[in-house]
């Protein structure tokens, strides 16, 4: 049926459907300190209503998930290991702590951000001026990046770098869940999520075209990322959210509250949690040290592995497309989407043994394009879930900060872990042990996925 997303910048009444948690009904929103609210009061925090939103929306969405990606991971997948091997040459575990340190520290800002969030009113909306900060304060980290001349200098502006686009990148999450209904979150969710595979790989290969310049390497994704991302509130505004309820105080129990929840209260929510940790701690162990990793194994200089790793994601994005398109499509047509987190897993697993074993261009292209389906098939239809299992969905951005504890943890530890896998075994000088970190993270990946089948009840 047709459909116009003409209103979706207005704020309408609040959902009269019961939210989705654990099976059971609330008694009421969640008040700002972590309790339950009385079964008479009035909401404390209003979400805006659900409404099935159009084509133009969806691809405007794409487009900012995707700048917000771009701006993001090249630094995380390219750019600080160039920076740091010139700054440090041969001191590669140095990556792991700049990057580590970073995600610790947006880990706990995190949620207070989102909880913050979930009570901005203004002209603009809930979301739209973390999208513009984040941005902001982004593109100044990666200028300041580039003109760092030491390695804890540039671990100190990659901290604001991170803490920028991480925000930006979380209020389009928040986003899709005040506006998504149901029937079409595995598809939105697969979309964003092809746009977030992508997104690495061809800012890879811009930045090894502006290679020749530091500063450019930083600046061309960063600033084309925001551009992109700030495309999405200036053609399909957020609206005023003033009109929405906000009658919680904020109070320093509700700001130690937003770090958690009850799981006993929200089991799925809390089970989804766990699985969701336990995966993204295998994927970060075989992602790390990708730059390095691939040049071990071709026997490559470090600035001649951005061409490689362009053209291995490349031919993986047909993969990506289709794991996150396919299983987040058949998976709101079927009903069922922990069936398509398990596939997501497995694959991963068999993508990671290749990689694990791989000392040919051929097997490393075979064990990528694995990889890259398996995580754009899980990561597209656990988004899914979630939004399923929120506890209150007019606390998105508390809960979905929440929710990306179990991917920024992982992203903060297993950087700091895999330094330590990668010596295990290895003599003074030898090469790195990373078959042992990527079988590591398979068997990690296979855990989660598990969790999540087995454990996750009121989801099919």
């Amino acid at each position: 049926m047709p459909h116009n997303d003409r209103d979706l910048g207005v704020a309408g009444p609040p959902p009269t459907e019961p939210v989705k948690g654990d099976g059971e009904k609330p008694a009421g929103p969640a008040r700002a300190d972590g309790g339950e609210a009385s079964r008479t009061s009035a909401p404390e925090i209003e979400a805006p209503a659900l409404q099935k939103v159009a084509t133009g929306y969806i691809t405007w969405m794409m487009i900012a998930s995707f700048g917000a990606s771009l701006a993001l991971m090249v630094p995380l997948s390219y750019s600080l290991a160039l920076r740091i091997s010139d700054l440090a040459p041969g001191r590669e575990e140095l990556l792991g702590y700049v990057t580590g340190s970073a995600q610790f520290v947006y880990l706990v800002l995190s949620p207070l951000i989102g909880f913050w969030s979930d009570r901005t009113r203004s002209r603009l909306g809930r979301r739209t001026p973390f999208m513009i900060a984040g941005a902001v304060l982004g593109v100044v980290a990666l200028f300041g990046i580039a003109a760092a001349p030491t390695v804890f200098l540039v671990g100190l502006v990659w901290v604001v770098g991170m803490i920028g686009w991480s925000t930006a990148g979380q209020a389009i999450q928040n986003v899709q869940a005040d506006r998504v209904p149901e029937e079409q979150r595995g598809r939105i969710s697969a979309l964003t999520s092809v746009m977030n595979q992508i997104a690495p790989v061809i800012g890879i290969g811009i930045a090894y075209a502006v290679a020749s310049s530091t500063l450019l390497v930083f600046l061309v994704p960063g600033v084309l990322g925001a551009a992109m991302l700030l495309l999405f509130p200036v053609f399909k505004p957020e609206g005023d959210s003033r009109a929405l309820v906000h009658t919680s105080d904020v109070t320093l129990k509700g700001l130690i509250a937003s770090y958690g929840f009850n799981p006993r209260k929200y089991p799925d929510f809390g089970w989804n949690w766990l699985g969701r940790f336990v995966f993204f701690m295998g994927l970060y162990f075989n992602t790390t040290f990708g730059t390095f990793f691939y040049a071990q194994r071709l026997d490559l200089p470090i600035k001649d592995v951005a061409g490689v790793v362009a053209t291995v994601g490349a031919i993986g994005v047909l993969a990506a497309a289709v794991g996150a398109i396919g299983g987040g499509f058949l998976s709101d047509k079927l009903g069922r989407r922990k069936l398509f987190t398990l596939i997501g897993a497995v694959l991963f697993v068999v993508g990671a043994v290749t990689e694990a074993f791989a000392y040919s261009l051929p097997q490393l292209v075979l064990g990528a394009v694995l990889m890259q389906l398996a995580i754009a098939a899980f990561s597209a239809v656990d988004q899914a879930i979630v939004f399923a299992v929120l506890p209150d969905r007019a606390q998105a951005g508390r809960y979905l900060a929440v929710v990306a504890f179990a991917q920024k943890i992982p992203s903060a530890v297993a950087p700091l872990i895999a330094p330590l896998v990668i010596t295990i075994g290895v003599t003074a000088g030898g090469e790195k042990n990373y078959t042992q970190l990527y079988l590591s993270g398979a068997v990690l990946a296979l855990v989660g996925g598990l969790i999540i089948k087995f454990k996750v009840k009121s989801v099919r």
